[in-house]
């Protein structure tokens, strides 16, 4: 995991600050925040709860402010960004390190020799966040006081949202025993804290924070924050502890004090963490969540939730390659009951309502899942009959014709678009604009689309003749003659003939990424030498080749400009996972794992802390944006190191 520390007494470099960590629990929820403490985006919260699993997320306890006075002088323990440029106050000069392992853990220099190490972790099936502070080993300092001062600073507000000071928001609290809750609006969850520290009611504002990654994506980046009061800890007595929980309904105290409670809740967790066989299916579980009575998967953190397209290109290596079996079988079955006329949902809104059916591959992602699943043969037959019963409906309905003009066409190919919609994973759109449409035959879809009918043929003779017409059409008009390297778009527009020669990476999903690669020999090695030489960087593919035009080198700015970066050049991490493997087919393994995987690993220490990042930018130094902790680029880190293991 990973450890950031100062070195003889030069603080932490003001950029390693800003890295980000998480913790996630099992419905969607999570608590995040930076290194430094100060938050840096409305989406870092202590207590971030979500109402209808995994959507409905509410941030009821965005941060707080602690300091611990001794003997009169007072040391902060966090720290605050104000508007305009005010961080206030600065704890940075007594930092002394910050861990990952086993949850996020700091260390404050206190005085000449004393030193308080604060820990925050999410115990993940009962939702609780666990705050805990204590002096440094097995002897207390000996202060005349050592007084540990926590400020909760509340909002009650959807996560994507900010708030500001309000008449409204009511500070009232109920206090029984160690625990106080306050409801600052009816309509959300009762906010509770159990503590073993005295707790004080004062109600204040703290006003006109500063979210600095808000301002530089182009968004509203100041918010007011509630405190209804103080808590007060001796620490010179033993550990503090603070339990924070949302609860829609009245329950009851917990049964034993707070310091036994949020003990037995580190054993169990810690326990569970030290479970996991590596680092990366450690981070994996964050991602793994409740929808219904069946699992799901979240895209990423901190603000997307479960996506279709997302969802089973991750299950192959957040569950299938970590063995998690059961789990990738209840996520295919709970989607399976989604299916409309061909069509798995690529989004679920999160203020609940119908799904979102706008997406041509991720139905085929589906069936590819439901492969690789079954080929580790821990399925009943129940189980097999069902999902294989899923995958044909998928392959009638796209035969049939289906929303968004999807049909398989007289090639035997499959065309897919309508203006004004984006229905391939290149789907930036910002108002009315689609980015990149890519109407007509994707190559990716079409790797996707017969990868689909090869393996329902495996138990369906039916799907055979499309198979081998589809096979054939792709080989006859994907193959650029001049460079045997494979188009972009064919009948783009729907216009017979015409073509997109854009250089970008989807072609590589005919080598590697799937099951079955659709073309080997001279055209395999054109593939993948082009790639490899036009869009590969050390986090990921270019979407787009530098030489083109329309590249765009950096994804920064406001929402018009990252959404027209965001596929014109802008690196996927994820991407790596199809590129190796095809790499891999084509050249053989060696020297794979240290040429293209450890740039990957080095970045786990980096940004979002042991996870890997949604994108970057596809000029050097390929700074990350996006998702700091983002799903499938992680999973496909994990699906790769396993198909290396086996090599």
């Amino acid at each position: 995991m990973t450890r950031i520390e100062r070195s003889d007494q030069t603080p932490i470099d003001a950029a390693r600050l800003e890295d980000e960590w998480l913790e996630a629990d099992s419905c969607g929820g999570f608590a995040s925040g930076t290194v430094g403490t100060m938050r840096t985006r409305r989406y870092h919260a202590l207590l971030l709860a979500a109402t209808q699993p995994p959507a409905g997320r509410v941030v009821l306890i965005n941060g707080i402010e602690a300091w611990l006075d001794v003997s009169g002088q007072r040391f902060p323990l966090t720290m605050q960004h104000y508007a305009p440029d005010v961080r206030y106050p600065d704890a940075s000069a007594s930092l002394l390190s910050f861990d990952t392992e086993p949850w996020p853990t700091w260390r404050f220099r206190v005085g000449a020799d004393a030193v308080v190490v604060a820990e925050a972790f999410v115990a993940k099936d009962i939702r609780e966040s666990v705050l805990r502070w204590r002096f440094e080993g097995t002897t207390t300092p000996t202060f005349e006081a050592a007084r540990l001062h926590v400020r909760p600073l509340l909002s009650g507000r959807d996560y994507h949202a900010l708030h500001h000071e309000n008449p409204a928001f009511s500070f009232d609290a109920s206090l029984e025993g160690e625990r106080v809750q306050w409801q600052p609006y009816g309509d959300l969850p009762t906010i509770c804290v159990t503590s073993n520290g005295a707790y004080d009611h004062a109600p204040d504002w703290y006003r006109n924070f500063c979210y600095a990654r808000e301002r530089e994506r182009g968004l509203d980046f100041t918010e007011d924050l509630a405190s209804p009061g103080a808590f007060t800890f001796d620490l010179a007595r033993g550990e503090a502890v603070m339990i924070l929980h949302a609860h829609a309904g009245h329950d009851k105290p917990f049964e034993d004090s707070a310091i036994a409670h949020a003990s037995r809740l580190a054993s169990k967790e810690a326990e569970r963490r030290a479970s996991f066989g590596s680092r990366l299916a450690r981070s994996a579980d964050a991602y793994v969540v409740t929808r219904n009575v069946g699992r799901t998967i979240i895209a990423g953190f901190p603000w997307f939730t479960d996506w279709g397209r997302d969802t089973f290109i991750s299950m192959r290596g957040l569950l299938l390659a970590s063995g998690r079996v059961q789990e990738a079988e209840s996520i295919l079955l709970e989607w399976a009951d989604t299916i409309s006329e061909g069509m798995v949902p690529n989004r679920f809104p999160d203020s609940g309502g119908l799904p979102e059916y706008n997406s041509v591959d991720a139905s085929l992602w589906f069936v590819v899942a439901v492969h690789d699943y079954l080929a580790t043969g821990h399925a009943h037959a129940a189980t097999t009959s069902r999902l294989q019963h899923a995958a044909d409906a998928i392959l009638d309905g796209y035969s049939r014709g289906t929303r968004f003009n999807i049909a398989a066409d007289t090639d035997g190919l499959l065309r897919a678009g309508v203006p004004g919609v984006q229905l391939t994973w290149m789907d930036a759109k910002a108002g009315d604009w689609v980015v990149t449409p890519r109407i007509g035959k994707p190559v990716e879809v079409q790797a996707l689309w017969i990868n689909a009918l090869c393996i329902a043929s495996a138990w369906d003779p039916r799907w055979q003749a499309p198979r081998d017409e589809a096979r054939k059409a792709f080989a006859a008009r994907f193959v650029d003659p001049g460079t045997h390297t494979l188009f972009d778009v064919v009948d783009v527009d729907h216009a017979p003939g015409q073509i997109d020669r854009s250089i970008r990476p989807n072609q590589i999903f005919a080598v590697g990424g799937l099951p079955f690669p659709l073309v080997d020999g001279e055209i395999a090695r054109a593939v993948v030498d082009q790639v490899e030489a036009q869009l590969l960087t050390p986090l990921g593919l270019r979407t787009l080749a530098p030489a083109d035009p329309a590249y765009r080198p950096h994804y920064a700015g406001g929402v018009l400009d990252r959404d027209g970066a965001y596929h014109q050049g802008t690196v996927w991490p994820w991407l790596i996972g199809p590129f190796v493997e095809a790499w891999v087919r084509v050249h053989g393994a060696a020297g794979a794992r240290e040429r293209f995987l450890a740039p990957l690993h080095a970045h786990l220490d980096r940004f979002g802390l042991d996870h890997i990042s949604e994108v970057a930018d596809g000029d050097a130094p390929h700074t990350p944006g996006g998702t700091p902790f983002q799903a499938w680029s992680l999973a496909e880190l994990l699906r790769i190191e396993k198909l290396l293991d086996a090599a």
